[in-house]
């Protein structure tokens, strides 16, 4: 009788952990273009699976976290401007922030220029960002990048 009631424990939790899902409905992918020997571009893209969103970088206050970018400091480079969008944000009202917020779907290319204080650098940083769907908004997420840019 104890085996079987250990087999259906057994059972049950591995049942429950293959039905609980962690969603990641963004993916994310860094790469390097030297623009010439003293400049380059980080290119930092999030692909959206269908039906989530992000926000954009400029979403006002008292309203959803907004994507931000933090890179770290390197004495190979400096950062020109701050990350340019490739796409410009689709803009909706939300309710429960009472305002117009910025927001992407499917996919956009977060663009950082950097001035290059010699040939090549390495470029470290993370991307703070909240998905949301029709139904739901994840806890805030982070994705740690690195890119060498020779």
């Amino acid at each position: 009788m104890k085996k079987l009631g250990l087999l259906l424990v057994a059972l049950v939790m591995t049942m429950s952990a293959a039905f609980a899902q962690i969603q990641s409905p963004v993916k994310w992918q860094v790469a390097s273009k030297k623009i010439n020997s003293k400049e380059a571009v980080v290119l930092i893209k999030a692909v959206i699976q269908n039906g989530w969103h992000i926000y954009g970088q400029n979403v006002p206050d008292g309203g959803p976290l907004s994507t931000t970018f933090a890179f770290k400091n390197s004495k190979d480079f400096a950062l020109n401007g701050k990350p340019v969008e490739s796409v410009k944000a689709k803009t909706k009202y939300e309710e429960i922030f009472k305002m117009n917020v910025p927001y992407f779907t499917n996919e956009v290319i977060f663009q950082q220029k950097v001035k290059l204080n010699g040939k090549q650098a390495t470029v470290s940083g993370t991307v703070e960002y909240m998905a949301c769907d029709k139904s739901q908004c994840l806890p805030p997420d982070e994705y740690n990048f690195t890119v060498a840019i020779k």
